[in-house]
């Protein structure tokens, strides 16, 4: 995904990105509130990343997340993105892209 840059290093760096995004989740969060945060979906697919940290504060914090998938058919997901987010947006894998 990098293009040759980063290396092993890389799973490092973004672990450390989801823990800082959480760290400052839990400072500005407040409870009985919702709070909403928009990511990359490298950062919470599989409830993993942010939501893992979250989770490791506490326990007790809903969490849902929402991915994006591309496929050739959308009439049903493949089995490797079934479950990896409370709500999956499936989209044609020759659709526009705008990166």
């Amino acid at each position: 995904m990098a293009g040759g840059h980063g290396g092993n290093n890389l799973p490092k760096a973004q672990a450390i990105k989801d823990a800082t995004m959480a760290h400052f989740i839990l400072k500005k969060y407040r409870e009985g509130s919702t709070f909403i945060h928009y990511n990359g979906t490298y950062h919470s697919d599989n409830f993993e990343g942010i939501s893992w940290y979250l989770k490791q504060a506490n326990p007790n914090l809903k969490i849902i997340t929402i991915a994006t998938v591309e496929q050739e058919k959308v009439n049903s997901l493949k089995e490797a993105n079934i479950g990896i987010a409370s709500f999956i947006l499936c989209t044609p894998e020759l659709m526009c892209k705008t990166h």
